[in-house]
This record gives structure tokens, sequence and C-alpha cells, in this order.
């Protein structure tokens, strides 16, 4: 098995990892209905759900049990 040769301090450990960051995702703006929502997701605007700018499905309801 491979063991360290040297002790790594927390300093050197620290810097690696620094680049281990988040992004802040893209937020689209739809044209037709002026709400915010992510690229490339269905989103529901006062019980109908919307996809690309147009209506998908009317009077829509999750089914969550």
């Amino acid at each position: 098995m491979a063991h360290p040769k040297r002790k790594i301090s927390k300093t050197r450990r620290d810097k690696r990892r620094t680049h281990y960051k988040l992004s802040e995702k893209a937020i689209a703006i739809c044209p037709t209905t002026d709400t915010p929502h992510l690229f490339h997701h269905a989103y529901v605007v006062e019980g109908d759900l919307f996809h690309k700018g147009k209506l998908a499905i009317k009077n829509y309801t999750t089914n969550a049990q």
C-alpha cells in the first residue's frame, strides 16, 4: 500500500482544495410569462406548466403522494 513519505501540512492541503467551488446556475427569463426559471426545465406559473415559453399542460398539478 502506498504511504506518504512526508506529512502534508494543513496549508498545502487547503491550497489544493481552493479550486473546488460551485458555480452559479444560469437562470433564464421566460419571454411570455416574464418568470425566472432554470434552462432546459419546465416551470409552473399560476397552475399552468410551461416549457420553452409555450404552455405544455393547462391546470397542472403534481401527483405527490
